[in-house]
């Protein structure tokens, strides 16, 4: 049995249009080709090493995979939520200052430019509901309540799936980094299980055909390799992560310290009809994994989750905020080859036993 693999989604942008868009203005026309070119480039060099499944490298999101669909609203203010991490840095959401909500952007106008270019299927990766339910203020907006925007909120998420999916997406995979960051933020668990319920209305408006198509990822963070929540015990998150009705499940794995006990904690948990995905690269370690390393943390993964119920993949994008420099084109695609090469290299030997 081939054991699938797939990315998560960013890789870094070629430096040429880093700073083409380093005065902010990420959207000039003039900026067009330098976009299309970076999509096209990404895309060449991802099928170059044999992944099956492949992303846009979400050159075209300008900002951050957070943000993409509400940049530039009018109706924001940029001083939202914190997002801080461990290397002292801090990154802000855009705060809603009045109704009605609404995207400005849906994520399926990425793959009108990727699919042109590309020979292998594509995946679409979108922010979560409970991501975006941050922006949101404490104080309330008059005129506008909490239960207004949420709705507001679902039907523009339940779109942006449904665009993906009738144009083809191999996946749509829902960033639900702010899970982990939640117990952080609330040690009492009330915070995880608002998000998990609110993800839930949003994955129950899908048929289950469709939800086999869809996917959550799930990760302590990355950006200039530092993470907002790799503290917190994946014991206090996973448990409700396997509790959202989705097919497919993205788990950062090879950045824990101890994957084994990961391993069994998922295994306990890991419903029949879900697959899990285990990060076996990580994107913001600076060496690059052999295939031979990787080949080993899959056979350890294997050892826990039912073949038929297990995938590999990246433990996050390489470039998760467009502006991240910390990681080379060069050793994403690297990191990414190793992936697929050491997947190639377990199911081998596993399809042997």
């Amino acid at each position: 049995m081939q054991i699938p693999t797939e990315p998560i989604g960013s890789i870094p942008r070629p430096p040429s249009l880093l700073d083409a868009i380093s005065d902010g203005n990420g959207e000039a026309p003039a900026l067009q080709p330098l976009y299309e070119e970076a999509i096209r480039d990404t895309i060449r060099r991802f099928e170059a090493t044999g992944s099956p499944v492949i992303t846009d490298g979400e050159q075209r999101k300008y900002h951050n995979f957070w943000t993409y669909c509400v940049h530039g609203l009018p109706n924001t203010s940029p001083d939202g939520f914190r997002i801080p991490f461990a290397a002292g840095h801090t990154r802000r959401m855009p705060r809603l200052t009045e109704g009605p909500f609404r995207y400005r952007r849906y994520a399926d106008s990425y793959m009108d430019v990727a699919q042109r270019y590309s020979k292998v299927p594509i995946k679409q990766a979108v922010i979560s509901p409970s991501a975006l339910s941050l922006m949101y203020p404490d104080e309330g907006i008059p005129g506008y309540t909490r239960e207004q925007f949420l709705q507001d909120l679902l039907a523009e998420h339940e779109t942006e799936i449904r665009r993906c999916l009738d144009k083809g997406a191999h996946k749509v995979q829902i960033d639900f980094t702010e899970g982990r960051l939640a117990m952080k933020i609330d040690p009492s668990g009330g915070l995880l299980t608002s998000f998990i319920d609110l993800n839930n209305l949003a994955l129950a408006r899908f048929s289950a055909e469709d939800r086999q198509r869809i996917g959550v990822h799930t990760c302590p963070g990355g950006d200039r390799d530092s993470t907002h929540s790799a503290d917190v015990d994946y014991e206090e998150l996973l448990p409700s992560l396997f509790e959202l009705k989705a097919g497919n499940f993205y788990v950062a794995l090879a950045g824990e310290k101890e994957p084994e006990r990961v391993l069994k904690i998922i295994r306990q948990y890991l419903k029949p009809d879900q697959r899990v995905f285990v990060g076996v690269v990580a994107p913001i370690r600076p060496e690059v994994e052999t295939a031979e390393e990787v080949c080993e943390r899959v056979l350890q993964a294997a050892r826990y989750i039912p073949l038929e119920q297990l995938g590999t993949t990246d433990d996050c994008g390489f470039s998760p905020f467009c502006d991240d420099t910390s990681t080379t084109r060069d050793t994403a695609f690297a990191k990414i080859r190793a992936r697929v090469e050491g997947t190639a290299r377990a199911s081998a030997l596993l399809e042997k036993k």
